[in-house]
């Protein structure tokens, strides 16, 4: 169990897949998250790759056994396996032959004092969505027309 996580103080938890054609990712993915994770924006909690080979059979690396290791070796602090079996496999059952994927779970850290504090006053969140990335990019493309 990672130092500090407690049902009451966990912050909300996130899965993220994020795919790699032909089996790539960039040197940077590690430094990435555990600069999020040094500065107290999230806490990693769990991280697995998962590839699909060309004749579409899954293989499940765990970081521990992968020869990325290294890269991940402080991201994960402790062991905490949230993610099942079948979890990678519904996360590679999108994947393109010949390509990998990085499953990773994080808790946003930088939201667990505002989530206790809607816990304690009884809230719910009814929506949380993210707006993708384009759109984001468009709206302040607009607005910079604008000035």
């Amino acid at each position: 169990m990672p130092r500090g996580l407690t049902a009451d103080t966990v912050g909300p938890v996130d899965v993220a897949v994020v795919a790699f054609d032909g089996n790539r990712f960039s040197g940077e993915v590690a430094p990435a998250l555990l600069e999020l994770q040094d500065n107290g924006t999230v806490r990693i909690l769990d991280l697995t790759f998962v590839r699909k080979e060309r004749d579409g059979s899954l293989s499940v690396v765990e970081v521990a056994d992968s020869e990325v290791a290294a890269a991940f070796d402080r991201v994960t602090q402790a062991e905490f396996d949230l993610l099942s079996d079948e979890d990678l496999a519904a996360a590679a059952a999108g994947l393109e032959p010949e390509s990998s994927a990085l499953v990773v779970v994080w808790e946003n850290t930088w939201a667990a004092r505002l989530a206790s504090a809607l816990r304690a006053s009884h809230g719910q969140v009814l929506l949380l969505e993210r707006v993708p990335r384009e759109e984001v990019v468009q709206a302040i493309a607009a607005l910079d027309q604008e000035d």
